[in-house]
């Protein structure tokens, strides 16, 4: 196995270090993002009533219209006004890729030229959309590929909602279904840690969860957290979604080198927090994501002292197969160690299943995402230093004569 015992570490983002969002550069306001208050005080600001608010919001998130002109119960005299003064918008698409297992990723494209990339992962007749809510990440988690990009900022809420939002266009999921749902689930699992971009992300599911636009029940959505203690409570308090932790170890010694906040919240505090999450149930329960690397911490006694540090909390557990990205440093745990771990935590009463990796050969499976415009850049500096070794290599040595 290659080494895997670096210690990349950057000090933890907080709501007061955080690179700020992007400002809104254009002439035209952007009405995807904002609360309710905030969307009738800009009508209000046009003069026109506040109860034209209502109606906008059904137009904008329960049919996911973005033409004025075609919302057929707001005046059309209002069309005009509301189209020289605003915007519903979407990110643009860099890139659409449909994995040969049906999943499918798209490169968003964003106001400022930054780019964060959005998974759908479907079911025979569900799936869930995995959004990012930073462009990059601080936390450096050594086996994730987002970990190797710097963070370059946070999302707004509009970016966060219109991820989901450009997703169902890609489906044609609009107006919001009254029944079963194809898209029927968020993870915010993707570029980025939520919890340090909590005031947008929290904006953002609140939208979400409005029952008159998008109306994603709280159980449909799911935060993962690689532990920002301070803000789990809050979450919970605030938000009641359900709670993911990427936990990945059972000693701070190695959940130091793995997930590098854990010298910030080491494991004794991540899971008290876990024990006071407000939402968490036997109904509800957190879940623990663990990436099964080989020979780092896949063994039988790290599942047994699993068993021992998770008492007493309501967790399910989610086995996570590595999956490997150019430069990792890991390898993915053989399948009968897998069977192995996963058997010695059902035998201890927990749910365990072993994730089946999804859009691996696209670069969307876990662990995998990153923009893909850094990703050629990165690949052309890699080809140029190739190139240049290559070359000094067969450059003939020089002679010298005595």
């Amino acid at each position: 196995m290659k080494s895997a015992m670096s210690t990349l570490h950057t000090p933890e983002q907080t709501a007061e270090t955080s690179p700020p969002a992007s400002a809104d550069t254009s002439a035209k306001i952007e009405l995807v993002g904002l609360s309710r208050d905030e969307l009738a005080a800009e009508l209000t600001a046009i003069g026109e009533k506040p109860f034209r608010a209502k109606q906008l919001w059904h137009w904008i998130y329960h049919q996911g219209e973005r033409d004025f002109s075609r919302m057929t119960t707001i005046s059309k005299a209002m069309h005009g006004a509301l189209a020289e003064k605003f915007t519903v918008g979407r990110p643009g698409i860099a890139r659409e890729q449909t994995s040969e297992d049906t999943s499918r990723k798209w490169l968003f494209r964003l106001d400022d030229g930054n780019e964060v990339e959005t998974v759908f992962i479907p079911e025979e007749d569900r799936g869930a959309v995995c959004i990012s809510s930073q462009v990059g990440c601080s936390l450096t988690c050594t086996f994730c590929h987002t970990g190797t990009m710097k963070l370059v900022r946070n999302l707004t809420a509009g970016e966060i909602v219109g991820q989901f939002m450009a997703a169902r266009d890609s489906y044609g999921e609009w107006p919001s279904p009254t029944g079963d749902r194809l898209l029927s689930n968020i993870v915010m699992m993707g570029m980025g840690e939520p919890l340090l971009n909590y005031e947008a992300v929290a904006k953002a599911l609140r939208i979400i969860m409005d029952g008159e636009g998008i109306a994603l029940s709280k159980r449909r959505i799911t935060l993962s957290t690689s532990g920002v203690v301070p803000l789990m409570d809050r979450c919970g308090e605030e938000l009641g979604v359900n709670l993911a932790v990427s936990l990945h170890a059972v000693s701070d010694e190695l959940r130091d080198v793995l997930v590098p906040i854990n010298k910030k919240h080491p494991l004794k505090e991540l899971l008290a927090a876990c024990r006071r999450y407000p939402s968490a149930n036997n109904a509800r329960r957190i879940t623990f994501e663990y990436v099964m690397l080989k020979g780092v911490n896949d063994s039988e006694a790290d599942a047994r002292e699993l068993l021992r540090l998770v008492k007493g909390i309501p967790v399910k557990f989610n086995l996570i197969p590595f999956n490997p990205w150019p430069g990792s440093a890991y390898e993915c745990s053989n399948a009968k160690d897998m069977k192995k771990f996963a058997a010695i935590l059902n035998d201890g009463g927990f749910s365990a299943p072993i994730r089946v990796p999804r859009g691996r050969d696209i670069l969307a499976a876990c662990g995998q995402l990153k923009s893909a415009s850094e990703r050629d850049v990165a690949a052309l500096r890699e080809a140029a230093r190739a190139r240049k070794a290559e070359q000094a290599n067969t450059t003939p040595e020089r002679t010298t004569t005595e």
